[in-house]
């Protein structure tokens, strides 16, 4: 018996969206995606630098649902690949992919899709389901990140290097979400004769 998938903030937001305006928020979440990557802050004792990207994805989950989430992080990896300067630092190419943030980018689109199948579900209305549902998502990105960081440091220091770093800082963006949807949800008012 599968679930029934409830409406999303964008759903809300742009009722009935067609290939234009569903174009125009994946398009829209990449810009966003890219500009929280330039919050870095480099650390001395690893090569992954802390970032607001995650933040960006997992709200992209949140907000946009399953397939516009992960099709805008699929996008936003291309441009990148691509040549434009929108990972962390400004860093860009084929080259982002082979190196100690690769785990992480890679997992991007999938812990968006991870969150999105949550919110559809309801999870993002409350702030209990809401945290547990950007935890999720973080973990997803440290797991895939901290397995691929393995080529780069030491296996007994990926922890250290690829984990543990992050962790505060996902928490209070984990909280931060948990306090910003709910309330969201408080402030609109589905269209008649939607299931919300």
């Amino acid at each position: 018996m599968s679930a029934v998938r409830t409406l999303t903030l964008a759903d809300l937001a742009v009722p009935r969206a067609g290939g234009l305006a569903n174009a125009l928020l994946i398009v829209g979440a990449t810009g966003v995606t890219a500009l929280a990557a330039q919050i870095a802050i480099p650390l001395p004792f690893t090569p992954v630098p802390i970032t607001g990207q995650t933040f960006a994805v997992l709200l992209t989950g949140a907000v946009l649902g399953g397939r516009r989430a992960f099709l805008a992080q699929a996008l936003y990896l291309a441009e990148g690949a691509g040549g434009l300067p929108v990972f962390a630092g400004g860093g860009h190419g084929f080259a982002s992919f082979a190196g100690p943030t690769a785990g992480y980018l890679l997992a991007f689109p999938f812990a968006a899709a991870l969150v999105a199948a949550l919110a559809e579900r309801g999870w993002d209305r409350r702030f209990v389901t809401t945290l547990a549902a950007m935890l999720l998502g973080n973990a997803m990105i440290l797991l895939l990140g901290a397995a691929l960081l393995e080529r780069f440091v030491p296996a007994a220091q990926v922890g250290a290097a690829g984990v543990l770093p992050f962790l505060p800082g996902d928490l209070i963006k984990s909280a931060l979400a948990a306090l910003a949807l709910p309330a969201a949800w408080r402030g609109v008012r589905p269209w008649p004769g939607a299931r919300g």
